[in-house]
């Protein structure tokens, strides 16, 4: 399916490994998507199906013996003359000069736990202005400002006297905010976020959303959305990845995905979703078995085993490519290869 829109960044067949002293585990095996300018995309899938690692091999921040083996990550930027031009992650140095200025400034990301992601012996204030000073142009009392005004942007009370705080000393609710006003210290085009919401109350977690939205309706980023709730997918995202065991799976609009999905792991997954309208004390659907061992990958399709349209003799034996299903949505899955 040819996308003819504008895009901020383009994921082709990304293959990131670890190779450990047990085997080779495959975390990423042929992920695919794209992210338009201003829009949100959602990706969503069971622990264990290599969201987070697809993000961090994006950033370039894949710990050892993890390694990008294969694919693109296209960053879009108009250049001088206005016309659009890319470059391709993938290709550079992880530790380099271009990577290091891309990292934060173009794509920042907001860490799935703050309070393992930020530093226990080091103040709020100390981390927000060292990721302002490496970035921009400004003296430490000018990025102390601009720091308390960021806090004040993400909605912390007492801006100027929590950057002398410690992150132990912040509820999650704040803690998770001082995340998004690092992420943010550079006014990034491209805003990703791993799991924002992950141990926090509902409250707290209606509150964060509605801040990542202001913010993006107010600086014009995109936001790539990683979550295991499908209910925040259908409030944050315009489009939607699903990802199974390190491949795309399903994709498409957030409308389409949820009215009219395609592949059966997408549908299993919405249809365990507890509904307003569902009958009480009635038990919901559940997704047979659990996600296979890294060392213990099927063969052909990676979720025949769980699948309850299993093809005999094809699905166990072939993997599936990703097509196009209609106008909007690409699925790879058996049941629509004549499609």
């Amino acid at each position: 399916m040819e996308n003819q829109k504008p895009l901020i960044l383009s994921v082709r067949n990304l293959k990131t490994y670890f190779f450990m002293d047990e085997g080779t585990v495959k975390a990423v095996e042929d992920a695919s998507f794209d992210v338009e300018p201003g829009k949100t995309l959602g990706i969503v899938g069971e622990s264990g199906c290599g969201k987070s690692v697809t993000v961090r091999s994006i950033l370039r921040i894949v710990e050892r013996p993890g390694r990008i083996v294969a694919g693109q990550v296209l960053l879009y930027r108009n250049g001088p003359d206005g016309r659009s031009d890319h470059v391709d992650l993938t290709q550079l140095e992880p530790n380099g000069s271009e990577m290091l200025a891309i990292r934060g400034d173009e794509v920042a990301l907001i860490f799935q736990e703050p309070m393992t992601s930020l530093s226990p012996v080091h103040t709020i204030g100390n981390q927000l202005i060292e990721a302002i000073l490496l970035h921009k142009q400004m003296t430490r009392r000018e990025a102390r400002e601009f720091a308390a005004d960021l806090l004040h942007q993400v909605g912390i009370p007492r801006p100027a006297g929590r950057l002398e705080e410690y992150s132990f000393q912040l509820s999650g609710g704040l803690r998770q905010r001082a995340m998004i006003a690092i992420a943010l210290s550079c006014d990034p085009r491209l805003l990703i976020a791993d799991e924002p919401t992950t141990a926090l109350d509902v409250t707290t977690q209606g509150q964060i959303l509605d801040l990542l939205r202001s913010l993006q309706e107010e600086r014009g980023m995109a936001i790539i959305l990683i979550t295991h709730n499908l209910g925040v997918i259908a409030e944050m995202a315009d489009d939607v990845v699903v990802m199974y065991l390190g491949h795309t799976v399903e994709k498409g609009p957030v409308d389409d995905i949820f009215h009219a999905p395609k592949h059966p792991y997408t549908q299993s997954l919405l249809q365990s979703i507890p509904s307003i309208q569902s009958r009480p004390r009635v038990n919901l659907p559940t997704i047979t078995g659990s996600v296979p061992h890294p060392y213990n990958r099927p063969s052909g399709c990676s979720f025949h085993p769980r699948c309850t349209q299993n093809i005999d003799g094809v699905c166990e034996a072939h993997v599936p490519s990703l097509l196009p299903v209609g106008e909007r949505q690409e699925v790879s899955c058996f049941l629509y290869e004549h499609e």
